[in-house]
């Protein structure tokens, strides 16, 4: 548990950096918008990939329980052939849309413009991140846990030490300003890549493909696809509907937008102990009914979700109690106490969904590892749509224009306060309702 613990704050901590240097380093709300909305970008490329990467864990996972090292190497190079396809139509659609694309999110012009020129250098990355998703993703359905932790220490060092250096022009490098924090992230994702080829040259778990396995087998191309498509939907539709989530909030203006950009780094602190047992209710899951013992996945699930839920409650007391000093050492001097005592609100609101998002993300893992990928497309996606969205509308906002001329329909105008107390509702929902599914015994006996 504690290297993909420290894996999970090594990737948070990119995401830290560049916020903390927009807030501290440059001027005004505009940055430290711009870098929220960069953060969203980056932290949703990986649904990219979420098909081979949800895929290659549950069938390691499987086959490695099972005791069939030769299955679970092919089954990484397969899922690597199917990532192939995602990352040619991701560099596609920002060179020919990308612009457009930033601007629908509801940045003011400054800001959007900061978000485009630092997405424009960090999206040739996009072949180095599917290196270290997918490998990492399978070397932890092996059970390794460490080759996350030593990939993302990487990636973490590089960018943190390029961007400031090239932001800042630090060791008589050149001064790039803005986008100096880019091409520091930039670096730190390539060089975490050529440790993750490394990991394999050196044939960690067994693991290494040989030259006939990286030929197109049609039979573990449709399992892949069986497995990995509701995931790659899930995963699509949560990507779709936060960017939907971000651009209400954008819309706001700058200062809310800048403050939400700030809770939700903050926030994500609580996201390390979800996430650490979410790969790990994953990994339990899969090698146990690899092993054909139903018993072992259920308990291994339950006991990953009830420990995860104990700590991020403990976080979200921790989050409600020091949310101001938080909120001002990101914000910095530069984008003002305005931005600070906003997010701060913020933090407070969602301190009280933490179990609840604890057992969403710990439970989903656990059926995604153990190849039930549906439930959790269907309870994320109804949450979504249903609560989060209308709601966080309805209490953002001062007045809705309703569709096909219906007029106009009156808000709370509570700003984002009122989209994360839709957010907090939200996750609330889905958390129950993910424990309501793992409580019936159908999920372990999907058929991978």
């Amino acid at each position: 548990m504690l290297p993909v613990l420290l894996e999970q704050l090594l990737a948070l901590s990119v995401g830290f950096v560049d916020k903390w240097l927009a807030g501290n380093l440059f001027s005004g709300a505009e940055p430290l918008a711009a870098v929220g909305l960069v953060a969203y970008c980056l932290a949703f490329l990986p649904v990219l990939f979420t098909l081979p990467t949800a895929a290659v864990t549950a069938l390691v996972a499987r086959h490695v329980g099972a005791g069939e090292p030769i299955a679970a190497r092919r089954a990484l190079a397969q899922c690597g052939l199917v990532a192939i396809a995602p990352t040619i139509a991701m560099a596609v659609l920002a060179a020919v849309w990308g612009s457009r694309l930033v601007e629908s999110l509801g940045l003011p012009p400054e800001s959007s413009l900061l978000a485009e020129r630092y997405l424009a250098i960090v999206l040739p990355a996009l072949p180095a991140m599917a290196v270290i998703w997918v490998g990492v993703a399978a070397l932890r359905g092996a059970g390794d846990m460490v080759a996350g932790l030593v990939s993302m220490s990487v990636v973490n060092v590089v960018n943190a030490a390029a961007s400031f250096a090239l932001a800042t022009g630090a060791g008589g490098l050149p001064r790039l300003g803005w986008e100096g924090l880019a091409w520091g992230t930039l670096a730190g994702y390539c060089c975490g890549a050529v440790c993750v080829v490394a990991i394999f040259v050196r044939n960690a778990r067994g693991l290494r493909p040989n030259v006939a396995d990286w030929i197109p087998d049609p039979a573990w191309q449709r399992r892949i696809v069986r497995v990995g498509v509701p995931a790659g939907v899930d995963a699509a539709a949560n990507a779709a509907c936060h960017l939907t989530f971000l651009s209400i909030v954008n819309r706001l203006g700058n200062v809310d937008a800048a403050a939400h950009a700030v809770a939700v780094t903050i926030e994500s602190l609580a996201f390390l102990p979800g996430s650490a047992f979410q790969v790990a209710a994953a990994t339990l899951a899969g090698q146990a009914l690899g092993a054909r013992d139903e018993r072992r996945a259920r308990n291994g699930v339950w006991l990953a979700a009830g420990a995860a839920a104990l700590l991020m409650g403990l976080a979200g007391a921790a989050f409600f109690r020091f949310a101001a000093p938080l909120s001002a050492w990101f914000a910095g001097g530069g984008a003002g106490p305005e931005v600070a005592d906003r997010a701060a609100s913020l933090v407070r609101i969602v301190a009280f969904a933490q179990p609840s998002l604890a057992l969403l993300m710990v439970l989903s893992g656990g059926l995604r590892g153990g190849g039930a990928t549906r439930p959790p497309l269907i309870v994320n996606f109804l949450g979504l749509v249903a609560i989060r969205l209308p709601l966080a509308v309805l209490l953002a906002c001062h007045e809705i224009e309703l569709p096909w001329g219906f007029g106009v329909l009156a808000g709370m105008g509570l700003g984002a306060r009122g989209a994360w107390l839709a957010m907090a509702a939200d996750l609330t929902a889905r958390g129950l309702a993910m424990a309501a599914i793992v409580a019936r015994p159908g999920w372990t006996r999907v058929r991978v």
